[in-house]
């Protein structure tokens, strides 16, 4: 007689996320240790995993597969990564799990080693179903930065890795199906200029003074795009959308400044072309601020620098990963979001793709970042039901 599966709960998924915070993963660091722990937990329960590394082998995605290995399964798709926490004030250490009043705290526990844990968790229960169709567990690196962690593992689908049929990018959605979401593409733009003491700027070419122009103009060019483009009221905000959030340069007060640099980033609504804001600031540097500068300096120089291109998730109304989705969250509408996902990525690949995973987004990338209990029990009972759904 064959033993009852068992029956995962919060308690399961609490100590698995417990140990994956433990792992400091920001970035700008290795995963390997964070992998090596779930290929020796899924190897336990008797279930291979396969490690896709990077270039350089410092990161690795790990691809495992619950079930026959045939085509047309569902890939729960969720990325090891976590933001720094230099500089934001935290209540307790951020890679020591707590949970206090229902809430569970630490850095990732929300975006999103919540999902990842909850996948593993079940895992011991769907191992014991009689599946018909596959679960393919993906935990990828790099979401934070590039989203290029997937890509070497989408590039095997239909080679030498199953086919799916729909992929369930679990980032926090509070469990609401999203079948679209922004394009984001970041620059690092450099202005180079001429040293001249601050007594002579005749004498020199301020690259500060020509970043804050440049800075100035992209919001203005923001401005005219998104409204231009006009508003889709299924984002929040419903525009397009050009931020700045780095700038730095000079070496002294009175010294008119040779460098100066800032990142920026344009987020794109559905049909607005990524490379829209930059195309125009573009413009503006060759025709308007360089002819300038380069009166009293003509080494000067703009330089922008695309550092990554992420693309969107456009909607597919009436597809299998959206079918699925809607009726496991016995929902029947979909959202939209403003962050970007690795989502686009795997549509880009073929595969039809939503995200729908446990906790807000509100709570990402915060000091004391946190999900809930009823979040992580929200997440169990939808993956209880796809599992259930491939019998």
């Amino acid at each position: 007689m064959q033993a009852p599966a068992p029956h995962i709960g919060l308690e399961q998924a609490a100590d698995i996320l417990s140990r994956l915070i433990a792992f400091d993963t920001e970035s700008s660091k290795s995963n390997l240790d964070l992998i090596a722990w779930v290929e020796a937990y899924l190897a336990g329960l008797g279930i291979a995993s396969l490690r896709v590394p990077n270039a350089t082998g410092d990161k690795a995605a790990l691809f495992a597969t619950i079930g026959p290995v045939v085509d047309g399964g569902v890939v729960l798709s969720g990325h090891s990564d976590v933001v720094p926490v230099e500089g934001q004030i935290w209540t307790g250490h951020p890679f020591t799990m707590r949970r206090e009043n229902g809430r569970v705290y630490g850095r990732g526990a929300c975006d999103m080693k919540g999902f990842v844990a909850i996948v593993l968790a079940m895992a011991a229960e769907w191992k014991t179903l009689p599946l018909q169709a596959p679960l393919h567990i993906l935990i990828s690196y790099d979401e934070e930065t590039t989203c290029l962690g997937p890509v070497d593992t989408i590039a095997r689908f239909g080679a030498d890795l199953p086919r799916p049929r729909a992929v369930i990018v679990g980032e926090p959605t509070m469990m609401q199906v999203v079948d679209a979401h922004k394009a984001v593409a970041t620059y690092r733009t450099v202005v180079t200029g001429r040293e001249a003491h601050s007594s002579k700027p005749a004498l020199g070419a301020n690259a500060v003074q020509g970043a804050c122009e440049l800075v100035h103009e992209l919001y203005r060019i923001g401005a005219d795009i998104a409204a231009a483009s006009g508003a889709n009221e299924r984002f929040d905000p419903p525009v397009s959308t050009v931020h700045v959030g780095t700038i730095a340069g000079g070496t002294a007060r009175n010294i008119l400044a040779r460098e100066c640099a800032f990142h920026w980033e344009f987020r794109a609504l559905p049909g607005v072309p990524l490379d829209a804001a930059r195309a125009r600031l573009d413009a503006y540097a060759r025709d308007i601020l360089l002819p300038r500068l380069r009166e009293t300096a003509p080494e000067a120089d703009v330089v922008t620098v695309t550092e990554v291109e992420v693309p969107g998730l456009a909607p597919e109304p009436g597809s299998e990963a959206e079918t699925l989705a809607l009726r496991l969250t016995k929902s029947n509408r979909t959202q939209a979001v403003a962050f970007a996902t690795e989502g686009g990525r795997f549509q880009a690949g073929g595969v039809a793709t939503v995200v729908c995973g446990p906790g807000s987004i509100d709570q990402a990338h915060q000091p004391d970042e946190y999900i809930t209990e009823a979040q992580i029990e929200a997440g169990i009972a939808f993956m209880r039901d796809l599992g259930l759904a491939l019998c």
